[in-house]
């Protein structure tokens, strides 16, 4: 729950810093923000993966920078939803995409994920934790009776 509050924080700081670089986009103040970075997150997780594959032909043919188009579209849905978040044409949109993208990127950056690996070693359970993204694998010994455990 915590890590979903710091990337809609971090989205928020995004789309701040998207209206202050571009002048057709404004945000009347904190909480309009946020509930457009909330906003953006659910039109993310709902329509982005079935826009993006419907649209995988052009994607593929333009090397990955149609994706900025489905992301200002996106951008555009969470502003006619949002009051004091509007967002005035589509150039303004990509441009806020790319901005957005961008600070987003960095600042999920310097943030790392923990994840727990728990392996298994000659019947007894020992847990580590890593952090960072870390590769799951098995670790197997040969038995003497040419069996791997």
């Amino acid at each position: 729950m915590m890590g979903i509050l710091i990337k809609w924080l971090i989205l928020t700081a995004a789309i701040t810093a998207a209206s202050y670089l571009i002048d057709g986009i404004s945000v009347s103040g904190f909480f309009s923000a946020f509930c457009a970075a909330v906003v953006l997150g659910i039109l993310n997780a709902l329509f982005r993966p079935i826009l993006f594959i419907l649209t995988l032909p052009i994607n593929i043919m333009t090397f990955g920078l149609f994706t900025f188009v489905i992301n200002a579209l996106l951008l555009k849905m969470a502003s006619g939803v949002i009051p004091g978040f509007d967002i005035h044409g589509f150039w303004s949109a990509v441009f806020a995409a790319l901005i957005i993208s961008g600070v987003n990127w960095i600042l999920n950056s310097f943030i790392s994920d923990q994840r727990r690996i728990e392996t298994v070693k000659k019947g007894e359970r020992e847990e580590k934790e890593y952090i960072g993204k870390a590769e799951d694998y098995i670790d197997m010994e040969k038995q003497d009776d040419d069996k791997w455990e």
